[in-house]
């Protein structure tokens, strides 16, 4: 995998050092920057660095989910001047035929189906899903199961924030998709993010 495409994106980095509010060594809090409210300057140069990476994969659709997705993957899209698509993860009522996965809540506990309605999904087309955190993975591999479900050919998965220690790096390098990160955090140690670079 190219350096080139997870070096750390350093406003981004040192925001998450300076004001993420760790809780143990499994969570931490930057919903007031990343996507409970967002500052659109902030995420519009993510999503430029973003596009930066994602361009010579040459995709031509961008793939997230409901709800956190939709700001970073929106941004992407209008930097790429490409559709935005999103499972809905809420009302999932969409047009059949339709994909969908049933997921674990981590955070709020219990299931929710995320769903993709195929009309909006042309077989073959090429596709980087964008999200805003990488963690477990259980987003990202729903999404990547239904895009390889649906035919597309799918160029790399993106992500705004990784964590390390968690187990979706190594789901989404199985599954054989170029991976793509702004920041990664090695760890949480102590009330604070040990980020790599």
């Amino acid at each position: 995998m190219s350096s080139h495409l997870t070096a750390p994106f350093a406003e981004l980095v040192q925001r998450i050092q300076n004001e993420g509010i760790v809780q143990g060594n499994d969570i931490i809090k930057i919903d007031h920057f990343l996507n409970h409210r967002i500052e659109p300057g902030f995420m519009q140069r993510m999503a430029h660095e973003i596009a930066n990476r994602l361009r010579p994969f040459a995709p031509e659709l961008i793939l997230t989910a409901e709800a956190s997705g939709i700001a970073p993957g929106l941004m992407v899209a209008l930097e790429l001047d490409l559709p935005l698509v999103y499972a809905k993860k809420y009302h999932p009522d969409v047009e059949t035929p339709a994909l969908s996965r049933v997921l674990e809540s981590p955070t709020k506990g219990g299931q929710y189906r995320m769903v993709l309605s195929q009309r909006y999904l042309p077989k073959g087309a090429k596709v980087a899903v964008v999200d805003d955190f990488l963690s477990n993975g259980r987003t990202a591999m729903a999404l990547l199961e239904m895009a390889r479900e649906a035919e597309l050919d799918i160029v790399a998965a993106s992500f705004l924030v990784e964590k390390c220690f968690k187990q979706g790096h190594t789901l989404i390098s199985n599954f054989g998709v170029p991976l793509v990160t702004l920041a990664q955090i090695e760890a949480l140690v102590d009330g604070k993010a040990v980020m790599r670079g």
